[in-house]
């Protein structure tokens, strides 16, 4: 059975497909006047393709994935309302405030989170983001008028807000823009290539992907190692400052997860391994006196390549979750 945390990422990533109006991937019955997965992709699609700005009405819950502006207004008190932003890998997310008409003293708020929160865990986690936990919340009713445009650090935000008035709301515009180095990413996907490259950073970079996978590395370099001069480490990668780990687990935080393999030298070809858990991440740990660089593809974990021995895998788990 699937656990609630694969649950809850499942449906926002659901919100997403409806979202880009990918719903032909859905099947909807009976759908009354509120089902949230039916939107006018058709017309969505001519309004982008115009070069029109897209506009709509958020949900007390919701999900997005395209530039535009953004409507909430409230038709109840609404005291417990989220919406998630995702992008590309590459890209960086914008939030601009164009109009705010909330009750800061009567109770209400309106707050930017820089990264993702399910369950009271946090991606990026508090060692992989350059900012401490209180620094990526940004509240409307503490910075105001002096901050009315935040930019995310990777490729995903959200925005707390409640709201006890009825037809109070705000409005915001959201943009994207183009990360060289991107660092810290959820993949929309359950399948894709990526390349990620830090290039003399002393920081940590994590790709999370929220569906059991199959991962294949086709090529890791780290500056440390040089060639003729590598030595295997005695007891995985300790005392190594550069090196890749994969990590699995059922939550959303890579600190909290399970390390399931460290890789610490350079190599091309294939080192390829099955995970079976709610949640599947990569992780490169920098010094910051090198470039370091690892390419990667990864598809959704078929039950039956569970039983398909392929050369260069590495042990699998978490099956007894899928």
């Amino acid at each position: 059975m699937p656990s609630a945390f694969q649950f809850q990422c499942h449906f926002v990533l659901i919100f997403l497909a409806a979202s880009k109006g990918e719903t032909r991937y859905l099947e909807v019955r009976d759908a009354g006047e509120d089902e949230p997965f039916l939107l006018l992709s058709e017309d969505l699609k001519r309004e982008l393709s115009a070069g029109q700005i897209y506009r709509r009405a958020l949900r007390c819950i919701d999900m997005l994935s395209i530039e535009g502006q953004f409507t909430f207004t409230a038709e109840q008190p609404q005291l417990h309302c989220a919406t998630f932003f995702i992008g590309e890998p590459e890209e960086l997310i914008t939030i601009d405030y164009d109009f705010v008409n909330i009750d800061c003293q009567g109770g209400d708020f309106l707050k930017v989170f820089d990264g993702w929160i399910l369950k009271g865990e946090k991606f990026p986690s508090s060692l992989d983001h350059p900012l401490s936990t209180s620094q990526r919340y940004i509240d409307f009713c503490e910075s105001g008028n002096i901050q009315r445009s935040t930019r995310s650090s990777q490729n995903v935000a959200m925005i707390f807000f409640r709201i006890h008035q009825p037809g109070n709301g705000f409005t915001i515009t959201i943009k994207k823009s183009t990360n060289l180095f991107p660092c810290n990413v959820i993949s929309q996907t359950p399948s894709g290539r990526f390349t990620m490259v830090i290039p003399h950073q002393h920081r940590n970079c994590s790709f999370s992907i929220i569906y059991p996978v199959v991962i294949k590395i086709s090529d890791l370099i780290l500056g440390h190692l040089n060639g003729l001069f590598l030595k295997k480490p005695t007891a995985g990668c300790a005392g190594v400052g550069d090196f890749v780990e994969l990590l699995g687990g059922t939550g959303l935080d890579p600190s909290k997860m399970f390390p399931l393999a460290d890789l610490c030298h350079s190599f091309r070809g294939s080192a390829q391994m099955k995970v079976g858990c709610d949640n599947t991440v990569l992780r490169m740990v920098s010094s910051g006196k090198h470039i370091n660089r690892v390419t990667f593809e990864y598809h959704q974990l078929d039950l039956q390549e569970t039983e398909n021995k392929k050369e260069n895998s590495i042990e699998e788990f978490c099956f007894p979750s899928i």
